[in-house]
């Protein structure tokens, strides 16, 4: 009897896992068909053919290997400057002492209270004042010290670094940037790595302030440049399908790979 409940729940589960898988599957299934193929009905459930024609139709259509090329240059760079600034910023906020800290740190915390739509006129004109308009620093320097790397990495330091460490660190004559660069920084490895593939993910997938700051289809990112394909006439959704299946699948080899490294950086002092 006690067997039944387990069961139900895993059944429960495997369904919505199902559910959830589905939008994936039939993204790959529909890069291998035509477009005609795509819309018939029962739509198709299994591979086809027809995948080199739509990659061919893909980069005919858009510089696909240049967006590609983009979009891994923009990740890497706003993945590397997030890591750098906002460990920085949380170190000094957990283990050092300094004039309004506590009102510096609440300033940061409520910038996330502030909607992201908000910020889209401003930031445009500011991109466009600094004469960053269609130039890929718009897009990974303005939040490269985002309040929740700052916030994560300030918890996990004040859990993580002794304090009694960097006081014997000190008195052998360490400097600030010597203690935090070669004993706070190694210590710090799980939060960084975790906050590395928030950022990354994230920024392979913005689709909002490459539309804001890009003109030209040869600098587009993947989202941006995947999404000019739509037309009111001739969408060629098989081209969009293997385009979309091409710029998932880094994603899911990285959340494969690293999901225990998440799930650990997201958890890691939460219990004691």
């Amino acid at each position: 009897m006690k067997t039944t409940p387990k069961l139900l729940a895993y059944a429960i589960v495997g369904i919505g896992a199902l559910f959830m898988l589905a939008p994936f599957y039939f993204m790959f299934v529909f890069a291998t068909q035509s477009r005609t193929d795509i819309f018939n009905v029962p739509p198709p459930l299994f591979f086809s053919g027809e995948l080199l024609n739509n990659i061919a139709v893909l980069t005919t259509r858009l510089p696909f290997w240049k967006n590609v090329g983009w979009s891994l240059y923009v990740g890497l760079m706003s993945t590397a400057l997030t890591l750098l600034f906002c460990s920085m910023a949380g170190y000094a906020f957990a283990l050092l002492e300094f004039r309004f800290k506590k009102a510096l740190f609440a300033l940061v915390m409520a910038t996330l209270m502030v909607p992201s739509f908000m910020n889209m006129i401003p930031s445009f004109m500011v991109m466009d004042a600094l004469g960053w308009i269609d130039t890929h620093r718009a897009l990974y320097l303005p939040g490269a010290a985002s309040a929740f790397g700052i916030f994560l990495m300030r918890q996990f330091a004040a859990s993580t670094v002794p304090k009694e460490l960097l006081s014997a660190a000190r008195i052998d004559g360490a400097s600030e940037l010597g203690i935090y660069w070669r004993i706070a920084l190694p210590l710090m490895k799980p939060a960084l790595g975790t906050l590395g593939l928030i950022t990354f993910i994230s920024s392979w997938n913005n689709f909002m302030n490459p539309l804001i700051v890009m003109r030209s289809a040869e600098n587009y990112t993947l989202p941006l440049a995947l999404r000019s394909l739509f037309s009111t006439t001739s969408t060629e959704w098989g081209a969009l399908m293997a385009g979309s299946a091409i710029a998932t699948l880094p994603l899911i080899v990285l959340f494969v790979i690293s999901s225990r490294q998440l799930i650990a950086g997201l958890t890691a002092g939460a219990v004691k």
